[in-house]
């Protein structure tokens, strides 16, 4: 599938939500912001496509008559997406999935095997947020480590594995399961060394491991680590298609041939295999295609924007540590409601947090402009 022409990335991009003109004006030398500029986001992992502004970009893609639609979510673009994934990801093979739910789902139940015990982080998507579909739906009890941490330790692992293995009952631990970043830890990094440390001793104990990377790419901006650097350590990743490849929804699981190319049998049995999922791989191929070139750049802008602010005595910026892309804002002097709604009028998207503060989220939206001209937005917006 042809990509659109890089020029037209940003005009293509920029159509947010309440954004009120599509526009690639760039920030002038005087560091202000232009009257029509479109929206920067500091709200999403990705770039926040209005209906129109998704619809305008797929109609453009499909104008390459090499796009081709798939058929319950198998071959045609859905196919495309899939090879590229599985070699960015250096894995066999990858498969699609309609939710980073049912991925890591399948993926932690074939990984599990007979062994009906799963090792999963406490502040996990995993055992937070899905209803208890992993216990309720394929049996496995989750063994939680590492409350209100991002990470758990090769060492709490062992004591999991000796405390199943001198059971009255034998119990062995089929599979466990890692997210890094951490949405619940306001994407902290699980430590890497740690993770190095894990997988060696899983492989040792023949037990299988799965990497909920569903922001994985935006680790490895920050950290310089590849994808693929990060995936040896697992059997199994999953990584989402909509947070920050802008799809309106889906995901990608990817590992060796053996488990993924007949996981689609599986995926239908749980509802997941969908006619037409083309418009997802579409658009999440398109963003696919230099995202890490491009958010490197972003990164950049938003690193001097943040020293610049630091330097202004009405700001306060904490970093997360062993973070990613999300760092904290708090404002002095004015009230941080009033604060968002002078930002919002100069095309800026902040939302207060729940401490009376800002989580700011780094994301493509920052090409547009320039650290200095956010600065001065944000200085301006305190009036």
């Amino acid at each position: 599938m042809s990509h659109l022409h890089r020029r037209n990335f940003l005009k293509m991009s920029s159509a947010f939500t309440l954004a009120p003109t599509l526009s690639t004006q760039a920030f002038p030398s005087d560091n202000t912001m232009p009257e029509n500029a479109t929206n920067i986001n500091f709200v999403s992992d990705g770039l926040i496509l209005s209906p129109a502004g998704f619809a305008r970009l797929l109609s453009e893609l499909t104008q390459n008559e090499a796009l081709k639609a798939d058929n319950f979510s198998l071959n045609g673009c859905v196919e495309i997406l899939e090879t590229k994934m599985a070699k960015i990801l250096g894995k066999e093979a990858a498969v699609f999935m309609p939710t980073g739910t049912l991925a890591n789902h399948l993926a932690i139940r074939t990984l599990a095997g007979n062994n009906h015990r799963a090792i999963v982080q406490y502040e996990s998507h995993v055992y937070n947020d899905t209803g208890d579909s992993v216990q309720t739906l394929s049996n496995l009890n989750l063994i939680p480590l590492g409350m209100n941490k991002a990470t758990f330790t090769a060492e709490e692992v062992n004591e999991v594995i000796k405390r199943t293995d001198s059971g009255r009952v034998a119990g062995k631990v089929g599979v466990i399961s890692i997210e890094s970043p951490v949405r619940r830890k306001t994407g902290e990094m699980f430590d890497f060394e740690e993770m190095k440390k894990i997988s060696a001793l899983a492989r040792n104990e023949g037990i299988r491991m799965h990497l909920d990377g569903a922001r994985l790419f935006l680790a490895s901006g920050y950290t310089g680590i590849s994808p693929a650097t990060y995936t040896s350590l697992f059997d199994t990743v999953y990584v989402s298609l909509y947070k920050y490849f802008n799809a309106p929804s889906g995901a990608i699981l990817a590992g060796p041939k053996e488990l993924i190319v007949p996981m689609y049998h599986t995926r239908r049995m749980f509802g997941g295999g969908l006619h037409q999922v083309w418009p997802f791989a579409a658009v999440a191929t398109h963003y696919l295609e230099g995202f890490q070139e491009r958010y490197t750049k972003a990164i950049a802008i938003s690193e001097d924007f943040i020293k610049k602010l630091g330097t202004h005595d009405s700001f306060d910026i904490q970093r997360i540590p062993n973070g990613t892309n999300i760092f904290q804002l708090k404002v002095k002097d004015t009230p941080v409601k009033t604060f968002s709604e002078n930002l919002g009028k100069k095309g800026i998207i902040a939302r207060p947090n729940e401490t009376g503060g800002m989580n700011l989220l780094v994301n493509e939206s920052l090409l547009q402009t320039n650290a200095s001209a956010l600065a001065s937005a944000f200085i301006d917006s305190l009036k």
